[in-house]
């Protein structure tokens, strides 16, 4: 036994086995403070909240705290930021640790490993993801875990590149960083992220429509109607949405080619594949392909591809590194997702925590 766990901006997900299929659990990284009372709480357990009590205040969390945000007219505070604990939020790490506490769920035995992910350091922004990793492994090893972590990029390696003999690039683009690891053989050769994500796509669409970024947001994950590089009405949101993800793939390639002429890599081909809740609208794949090609990059693409489940890609990549760590054979079992030899993914399954309180 195993588990993997993304800590994502805007989701936590747990992934582990159970008989042959590969299990996510997952809740919203949000949370949501309001003032405690007995009518509050009534409400609250009537519709079936997760929320905790905390000196005399009620934290709603997870997807509820974005629900209950629009009809109390309150933003949800978000305990991360551009891939890592916000320094900007002092009630990021407790918030933090009851997330993962509810998505991870005691360990199957003491001291079972854990592999969690983590982005690497960003390029364009002064940030240092040191402190967020170890701060990671703290919470998860209090719950006596045996834990390691690994790039955001190179589990989506491990998720999607198992055919290649986890040799590839692996691109994971989240809400708050764009992560990116190049490797062979299941070895990092290059890794690094940069500071765009859904979340500037959010921000800057808000910016120019007027928007919500909540609104921004829950129409770029309805998948877009029309879907990217279509047609849409000018002034529109889905028009922005377009125009701002044109831009975000521009910049990741355009750095991604700067960082390769740094590196000597190996003389192959290299498949890619594309992860992240970002990377869902109809039309991403089409698109970044596209961009790709035409930039002419320092190394050989073979074929790109966008994961099954771009949303648990990471999530189930860092439990093939858990179980790898633990000596388990990752070929074995599972029925196979698409994603190649070696993955031992499987089908998978989705469910999500329904603690309501402490």
């Amino acid at each position: 036994m195993a588990k993997g766990l993304d800590v994502g901006t805007m989701n936590i997900i747990c992934s582990e086995r159970e008989d042959e299929d590969v299990v996510f659990t997952q809740q919203r990284n949000a949370f949501l403070e309001l003032e405690s009372g007995d009518l509050t709480k009534t409400m609250l357990d009537s519709a079936n909240v997760l929320y905790i009590e905390k000196d005399g205040q009620i934290y709603v969390l997870g997807e509820d705290a974005f629900r209950f945000a629009t009809i109390f007219g309150k933003g949800a505070r978000r305990p991360m930021k551009r891939g890592i604990i916000s320094p900007e939020e002092k009630d990021a790490i407790p918030m933090i640790q009851l997330i993962v506490e509810r998505v991870l769920g005691e360990p199957n035995y003491r001291n079972e490993v854990l592999c969690i992910s983590s982005p690497a350091n960003p390029i364009d922004l002064d940030i240092n993801t040191l402190y967020h990793k170890k701060m990671m492994e703290a919470l998860a090893g209090r719950m006596h875990y045996e834990t390691s972590v690994i790039d955001e990029g190179l589990a989506v390696v491990y998720s999607e590149l198992g055919s290649s003999s986890f040799t590839g690039l692996g691109i994971s683009i989240g809400a708050g960083l764009t992560n990116v690891t190049l490797a062979y053989l299941a070895t990092p050769v290059m890794s690094f992220s940069i500071g765009r994500g859904g979340d500037w796509i959010d921000e800057q669409v808000s910016s120019t429509t007027g928007l919500s970024k909540e609104h921004v947001c829950a129409t770029k994950e309805s998948g877009f109607k029309m879907g990217l590089g279509s047609e849409v009405e000018f002034g529109s949101p889905e028009g922005a949405l377009s125009i701002y993800y044109d831009a975000l793939m521009t910049y990741l390639i355009k750095n991604l080619n700067r960082r390769l002429a740094e590196i000597t890599p190996p003389k192959v081909e290299f498949p890619v594949a594309l992860a992240g809740g970002s990377a869902t609208p109809n039309g991403f794949l089409r698109m970044f392909e596209k961009k790709l090609r035409d930039a002419k990059l320092q190394i050989d693409i073979s074929n790109v591809k966008r994961a099954k489940d771009p949303l648990y890609s990471v999530a189930r990549g860092c439990l093939i590194a858990a179980r790898t760590q633990e000596g388990e054979d990752v070929n074995s079992g599972g029925g196979g997702s698409g994603s190649g030899s070696g993955s031992g993914s499987g089908s998978g399954s989705v469910k999500t925590t329904e603690e309501k309180k402490a």
